[in-house]
């Protein structure tokens, strides 16, 4: 083989790393450890696009290198397989979602393996496989016992026509996303997890973790901390109550808004008509389009009026669908003057707009800062914190309101009615209680299903296996739950099971947790960035707090690759005819190349375009390193030797440098650069040390590993480089002998000149002022700037 062929190249590595069990990670004691972990895909009827290979690369460089360096690696991979695609899918085919599922994970299994990424394919987990379900099943339980499991009825997207209940997602301006068909909001019995027990810890370990400032800010702002104080609005002898974040201006709150649903709405309405028909509307539009900032607020008046209890004004009373009944208290207070939704409202409807606190102009627009209090009785002169205080304690001393800190965090509605997903282990009796399964019952699997189209009635499609559903369960009939797990839940601790994924007496050992927990990094899209994040370290917290855990929190680092966008700069999509597949860049160019690319694209972290033309220039470096190493008869270059070659081992050491701390900083980019650096450097040089190419073949094996195993096995070595110690380097070979200087006069480029890296200010100073004389002649140098290594700035005048 005298040119560089990919094709039985890498083909070739692969069976033996597999052959060889070359990434098999076993615990070894004393030894330090290194869990890269990439979020586990869920796998589509479509395979891989180029997008997955990104973050799937980067976690590969970081576990060769890591290996390299003395760790031992645990890199697994697996699937997260439940879910509605699968199930759309299988109704709209007339397959099981088990049976597509299975061809999926094939698919995407066969597409990773020939980008030669260094799994631990022994701990391959799959969601839907039963020792997994198992497993999943049991932490509900465990969730379950510790009381932060119950059934609510919860409002849900109930589409008529379609039978189904929809997630938020699926609804577009009031109709289904698929057929277009009227949804209505209904209350329906869901299961629920406490998930806002856990909301202060959840916000505060964030502090700690290395991860985007960008994602811990999102995941505050879902939680949404928020301290203020609680308010009894009375409306004759019944009362409403109110959370604020500004009791302050309670004294400027001049009308009030209830939700639709809010239970005082049909006690205390006189216009019971029109508040009905708002209702109904209201009932057609999900939460996201009920609270859509952009969008024109609705709302009916009642007729009814409060009482302020700061004041005693009576305050009229509105009800609006953009106050949802299930966040906060379902009612708020307005005050005008301090907010500008408000303000718009209040002139609109003529409503009075008082200031209580000086800083702006009312009569314009809402002032919501800090300043003097006034029309606000006892608070009047106050400043921001000093009034909120007295006002709490005023509220608490008269009974009519409490301090409170609120999450805008909701109860994490758990239950889903469909098929494709992990059974509830619960039991219902005629009577209305329930219990769950026991243990040595787990795992409760689905039932084989012909038909697992919506029941039409709100339930789950397994409703239609009434052998499945009814039982005698401890001594009485009963009917097993039929709503399915989101497929949130199997995602939620996977990352636990890869420790020790064949464990049956547990989800995993204490022993390999203490040895491998927690993850070191993490790698994964953002969009991931709040859901996923939060409910696995919501489990995770459980699972700690409940002694079934090691460690606090799930994941130490975290890093989002960028989205790879189209050639034509727009997101990748069928619709746009703009996928590309990575089968074809791996069949024409070979995996090394689609590695070195999507790593040489730009910061990992960025937004890009995919190029086929940098796909080529890939491909023609790796070409480049091949004939460096390879004659046209497939031997090795006798230019190779014992040689000594000083200026190619100083460029090298800078490589190594330059490539390991750019691997730890997950600047591969950069790496990638200074490596062409040096194989121009090569083309250079008419002798190459053997030692010094040995070295470089090393330090890009983490990128190209299978150009780099069948060079490195062409210089005589009989064993794989997967653990070949990473090279060291020489910081003071590191280091310019010579560098050169710009030479400015009053910030205007004069000369240029070469001096000793090491060259003291004074000498620096000296060369530059002879280099310009000319320009300082009859002048006064009043300033003297030198910038090392880059520049010196004559001020004269």
């Amino acid at each position: 083989m005298a040119k560089y062929d990919p094709a039985s190249i890498e083909p070739k590595w692969q069976q033996h790393w597999d052959a060889h069990e070359t990434f098999v990670a076993t615990e070894i004691p004393g030894k330090p450890k290194y869990y890269v972990l990439d979020m586990f895909p869920y796998p589509s009827g479509d395979g891989l696009h180029v997008g997955h290979p990104e973050g799937y690369t980067a976690t590969d460089i970081i576990a060769r290198y890591k290996r390299m360096k003395g760790f031992n690696v645990l890199h697994p991979m697996g699937w997260d397989a439940f879910g509605l695609p699968a199930e759309q899918y299988a109704i709209k085919t007339g397959q099981r979602p088990r049976d597509i599922t299975v061809k999926n994970v094939a698919t995407f299994k066969r597409q990773i393996k020939s980008l030669g990424l260094s799994y631990d394919w022994t701990r391959e987990i799959n969601t839907t496989d039963v020792d997994y379900v198992r497993w999943t099943q049991w932490i509900f339980l465990e969730i379950f016992k510790k009381g932060l499991a119950y059934e609510s009825e919860m409002a849900v997207n109930w589409c008529p026509v379609l039978g189904a209940v929809l997630a938020n997602e699926e609804v577009k301006d009031g109709k289904s996303e698929i057929g277009g068909h009227p949804v209505e909001r209904r209350l329906m019995r869901q299961w629920v997890l406490k998930i806002t027990e856990y909301a202060e810890r959840l916000l505060h370990d964030l502090d700690a973790l290395d991860w985007p400032e960008n994602i811990k800010e999102m995941q505050r702002n879902w939680i949404g901390r928020s301290e203020g104080a609680e308010v009894d609005f009375k409306v004759g002898d019944k009362a409403f109550t109110v959370f604020t974040t500004r009791p302050d201006t309670l004294f400027g709150a001049t009308y009030c808004v209830l939700a639709p649903e809010h239970p005082l709405v049909d006690e205390i309405s006189t216009d019971k008509a029109a508040v009905q028909a708002y209702r109904e509307l209201a009932a057609r539009k999900s939460d996201l389009e009920r609270t859509d900032l952009a969008k024109e607020k609705t709302r009916v008046f009642n007729g009814a009026n409060a009482t302020n209890p700061a004041n005693g004004d009576q305050v009229p009373v509105w009800v609006a669908d953009y106050v949802l009944a299930h966040y906060g208290t379902g009612a708020i207070m307005a005050v005008p003057g301090g907010d500008q939704r408000d303000w718009d409202f209040a002139k609109a409807m003529g409503l009075p707009i008082v200031e209580v606190v000086q800083g702006g102009d009312v009569t314009q627009a809402a002032y919501d800062g800090d300043g003097p209090h006034v029309n606000s009785g006892f608070l009047d002169g106050l400043k921001l914190a000093e009034a909120k205080a007295k006002m709490n304690a005023w509220l608490e001393e008269r009974g009519v309101g409490r301090k409170k800190v609120t999450y805008r965090l909701r109860d994490w509605l758990f239950s889903r009615q469909r098929y494709w997903g992990e059974p509830i282990p619960v039991v219902h009796f005629e009577d209305g209680t329930f219990t769950t399964l026991r243990e040595d019952e787990l795992p409760l699997t689905l039932p084989e299903l012909d038909d697992i189209k919506p029941a039409g009635t709100g339930e789950s499609p397994l409703i239609k296996a009434p052998e499945w559903v009814n039982l005698v369960y401890d001594g009485k009939p009963a009917k097993r739950e039929t709503n399915t797990m989101p497929q949130w839940a199997g995602s939620c601790w996977y990352y636990l099971r890869y420790v020790d994924p064949r464990n049956l007496e547990s989800f995993a050992s204490k022993e390999k947790q203490d040895y491998w927990m927690p993850v070191d990094l993490y790698v994964g899209g953002a969009e991931h960035a709040v859901m996923h994040l939060l409910y696995a370290r919501f489990w995770h917290k459980i699972l700690f707090d409940l002694g079934h855990v090691t460690t606090s929190e799930p994941f130490t680092k975290l890093f989002n690759q960028g989205m790879i966008l189209g050639e034509n700069g727009e997101k990748m999509s069928k619709s746009r005819g703009n996928v590309v597949n990575p089968d074809t860049i791996v069949g024409k160019y070979g995996a090394d190349t689609l590695r070195l690319y999507e790593m040489f694209m730009g910061p990992l972290e960025a937004t890009k375009p995919w190029s086929n033309t940098g796909v080529e220039g890939s491909y023609r470096f790796l070409q480049r390193v091949w004939r460096i190493f390879v004659t046209e008869e497939g031997g090795l270059n006798p230019a190779i030797g014992g040689h000594e070659a000083p200026e190619l081992e100083r460029v090298l050491h800078k490589t190594i440098k330059k490539v390991g701390g750019d691997i730890e900083a997950m600047r591969f980019n950069t790496a990638i650069s200074q490596m062409m650096i040096f194989i121009n450097e090569c083309y250079k040089t008419e002798k190459l040390p053997r030692s010094t190419m040995e070295r470089f073949l090393l330090v890009l094996a983490p990128f190209a590993p299978h150009i780099a195993e069948e060079i490195w096995q062409l210089l005589g070595h009989k064993q794989t480089l997967a653990y070949e110690p990473f090279p060291g380097f020489d910081d003071a070979l590191t280091r310019e002998s010579e560098v050169e200087m710009a030479v400015q006069v009053n910030g205007k480029l004069k000369a240029r000149i070469v001096v000793p890296a090491e060259a003291s200010k004074d000498h620096v100073l000296n060369l530059a002022k002879a280099e310009v004389g000319e320009h300082l002649e009859g002048k006064s140098i009043i300033k003297e700037i030198v910038v090392p290594g880059s520049l010196v700035n004559l001020v004269v005048k």
